[in-house]
């Protein structure tokens, strides 16, 4: 296990559509970060991209994850459709999210907090899969950890 490297397509999509996640896509020539943020109801996200020097407040919104898990760049986005940072979002939502396949030139990161709650995560368990116990147990993973801890 690599310290807060996400490896499986599954674990990807858990973490990522958990409500609050942070990761960085990491390919052969060039790495993205990205926030991914549940709306209040839950069925949209909203996509921003590191676009400044600051990781805590330089995100650029990108375009929503609508109800049926679906990525489009909106109207509202000031990032152009052609951006590296905009292709490589849609290229990774196409083939990790909605394909299900984890193509080896490509790494997955969070930055070890829960991709839910936003806690530090210190379960090995819950480091690799980027969501603590109490969280995925309320989104619905099971996993060891969770059951011995909640």
């Amino acid at each position: 296990m690599e310290r807060g490297r996400l490896k499986s397509a599954k674990d990807i999509q858990a973490y990522i559509l958990a409500g609050n996640a942070t990761f960085t896509l990491q390919g052969k020539r060039d790495r993205f970060t990205y926030k991914i943020r549940a709306a209040k109801e839950g069925t949209l996200h909203f996509v921003s991209v590191l676009t400044g020097s600051d990781n805590e407040s330089s995100y650029s919104y990108l375009g929503i994850v609508g109800r049926e898990k679906d990525f489009r760049r909106t109207a509202k986005s000031p990032i152009r459709g052609d951006a590296p940072s905009a292709n490589a979002f849609a290229w990774f939502w196409k083939v990790v999210v909605q394909a299900g396949k984890m193509p080896a030139e490509l790494e997955v990161w969070h930055e070890g907090k829960c991709g839910r709650c936003g806690r530090k995560l210190t379960v090995p368990e819950s480091i690799a899969r980027g969501i603590g116990p109490e969280c995925a147990g309320k989104i619905g993973i099971a996993c060891e950890a969770a059951d011995a801890l909640i």
